[in-house]
């Protein structure tokens, strides 16, 4: 039997709130230092892959990016996002959809994704989703994982853990690695999961 994603997601976002979900950040520090550290103009297409209810856009809304799309699977995710952000919601493109079906009609300055790669565990899904960045990036990719000293599930999901040599080597066709950092992440439940954080260019052929 394989696993509705979909309707897993929407029920974890329709049953709780922000400080009841381990990936809740109050400031993604992290993914904010390295979207700065590529010199965009604020014109920059930005995607936020599994973006959820993230306070990433609200972010890159107040530092002034004006071409945001944030993606995840549950629509529940993305209405939690729009009632918070209230009018600067219009500001954003929003984008239902599974990252392994996702088919872009753009391409992007920057592809972040916190948390979203790991869930894919199997080598089709991890292909398709590499497909897909490979077609639509055209600047950078930003991919955040848990680390092999995080956990080995999340969400009553299992996850696909990495290190550095692991994730670069599944990125090699199509990306240079920039930097990779661990840091650990405190959870609202003052509990520590290490993620992996690593920063891409995408080649010029």
């Amino acid at each position: 039997m394989t696993l509705d994603r979909k309707k897993h997601w929407e029920t974890v976002y329709k049953t709780k709130d922000p400080d009841q979900v381990s990936w809740t950040q109050e400031t993604p520090k992290t993914s904010l230092k390295l979207i700065n550290s590529f010199g965009l103009k604020k014109t920059a297409k930005i995607i936020d892959i599994g973006g959820g209810d993230s306070t990433l856009v609200d972010f890159l809304l107040d530092e002034g990016f004006e071409n945001i799309t944030v993606l995840d699977i549950s629509a529940k995710s993305l209405e939690k996002a729009k009632n918070r952000l209230g009018a600067k919601a219009n500001k954003v493109s929003w984008i239902v959809s599974d990252i392994t079906e996702f088919e872009p009609k753009m391409t992007y300055d920057v592809w972040h994704d916190r948390a979203t790669f790991h869930f894919l565990t199997t080598t089709e899904q991890i292909k398709k989703y590499l497909k897909t960045a490979r077609k639509s990036v055209n600047g950078f990719l930003i991919i955040g994982t848990f680390s092999q000293n995080g956990p080995e599930k999340c969400s009553g999901l299992e996850i696909k853990q990495y290190n550095e040599k692991e994730l670069t080597s599944e990125l090699k066709d199509g990306f240079d690695k920039i930097k990779c950092i661990t840091e650990d992440h405190l959870t609202p439940f003052n509990t520590k999961q290490n993620f992996l954080f690593c920063s891409f260019k995408r080649q010029l052929f």
